[in-house]
């Protein structure tokens, strides 16, 4: 076969998300959402995106963020732009500190989480005011958005630890073959 056949191929690294993302997804709607603190849940998706795009192997977490991002835009009642924007500015700002706090990973993912957290529901509530749903900042922030994070939080380092674990296998380094 010619070198430049094995180019036009998918990377079955990039294909595994498809599946992946969407039981994802599926956990998210079907558990994860009704498990609740106040009026806030937690958000798989986000977590997962975020423990994806720190490792420093991968290089698919884009491809993940704009599929995982279209995925709930299907799911939700929100216009699809606010979770894929949301999604990829997460990423956007996972690569940016990746690169510069990369010794204290899970420092970066806390700090992301409480980004991503914010940043979709800030999105999300200016939508929601512009359709003409009245919601005061203040209190959305206190009964939603604080609660979202905290759960968010408790979350993450498990997911960070299957995420890595996941990353070292499709990934796999010199080191470990």
């Amino acid at each position: 076969m010619h070198p430049w056949r094995l180019k036009q191929r998918p990377d079955m690294r990039n294909v595994i998300a498809i599946p992946v993302l969407i039981l994802i997804v599926i956990l998210q709607s079907a558990i994860v959402s009704r498990i609740t603190l106040l009026s806030g849940s937690a958000d798989l998706l986000l977590i997962v995106l975020a423990a994806w795009a720190l490792q420093e192997q991968v290089d698919s977490s884009w491809h993940w963020a704009i599929f995982g991002g279209a995925l709930i835009g299907f799911m939700s009642r929100l216009p699809w732009i606010i979770p894929l924007t949301a999604y990829l500015l997460e990423v956007l700002m996972a690569q940016i500190l990746r690169k510069r706090v990369w010794q204290a990973p899970l420092l970066a993912m806390f700090t992301i989480i409480v980004f991503g957290t914010l940043v979709y529901h800030l999105m999300a509530l200016l939508v929601l005011n512009l359709s003409g749903t009245r919601i005061l900042l203040g209190e959305a922030i206190r009964v939603v958005s604080l609660p979202s994070i905290l759960l968010n939080m408790l979350l993450a380092i498990p997911i960070y630890a299957l995420v890595r674990d996941f990353a070292n296998w499709l990934y796999p380094t010199a080191e470990s073959i």
